[in-house]
């Protein structure tokens, strides 16, 4: 890939300090790309159009949005739980396509890219509230992404998991045996996927040579959503 892929792109990152937001903010700046990082909380409903207003034009918009997967059994989850998850993974990142597709579509020229979770992709156990959340991301990007498509604006989502971050897979995570061993049991590439490697497509997707792909949901995971 040049590293030139993304030269003049002027890109949003969004929780730009958190999950995959520094390395998505260094791989895209290597490309050429200039980043806007954002690191505002998008929990209200104001915020994500105001970071979207203050950025100027935005060409790319990585939404980058992820909080700790609560593990509650599913008859034990609480409303504040669900709504707590629906809060931070799905209405900021609705709030910002409202907000930033108005000027893609005008132009005729974008690109959104959510980093999401094959959480949604296969079933896990107490796991219902956070694979709810994650999976309506997916859904929200393919009813997008059909919809915008004839505007040349692409929307897409990478479906991660097992990807070296420090929300889901901190240092004291990975040094544990029984988590090398679960590594070796359930993911068929047998270790993480580096995180400069799913920052790298990520780049792709957003590239021009990747302007065919409309709504679709990409497993980054080492084979763990096919195993």
């Amino acid at each position: 890939m040049s590293n030139q892929i993304l030269l003049g792109k002027r890109v949003l990152v969004t929780h730009a300090d958190a999950f995959m937001g520094p390395v998505l903010c260094e791989v895209f700046a290597n490309h050429g790309a200039t980043v806007i990082p954002s690191s505002d909380p998008l929990l209200s409903a104001e915020t994500p159009g105001a970071v979207v207003a203050a950025s100027g034009l935005i060409d790319i918009v990585l939404v980058n949005l992820a909080i700790p997967a609560p593990t509650t059994a599913v008859a034990e989850v609480s409303d504040e739980e669900w709504n707590d998850a629906f809060a931070a993974l799905v209405h900021p990142m609705q709030r910002l396509f409202r907000a930033v597709l108005p000027a893609m579509i005008e132009r005729r020229s974008g690109k959104i890219l959510v980093m999401g979770s094959a959480s949604a992709l296969r079933g896990m156990k107490r796991s219902s509230t956070y694979s709810a959340a994650r999976g309506a991301q997916l859904a929200y990007v393919q009813a997008v992404g059909v919809e915008v498509a004839p505007h040349n604006v692409q929307v897409n989502a990478i479906a991660q998991n097992f990807v070296d971050n420090p929300t889901y897979f901190p240092p004291e995570v990975q040094s544990n045996p029984r988590f090398q061993e679960r590594l070796k049991r359930e993911v068929p590439l047998g270790r993480l996927v580096g995180a400069r490697e799913d920052a790298e497509f990520a780049a792709y997707l957003c590239s021009e040579p990747a302007s065919c792909f409309v709504g679709q949901v990409f497993p980054v995971c080492g084979g763990w959503v096919v195993r």
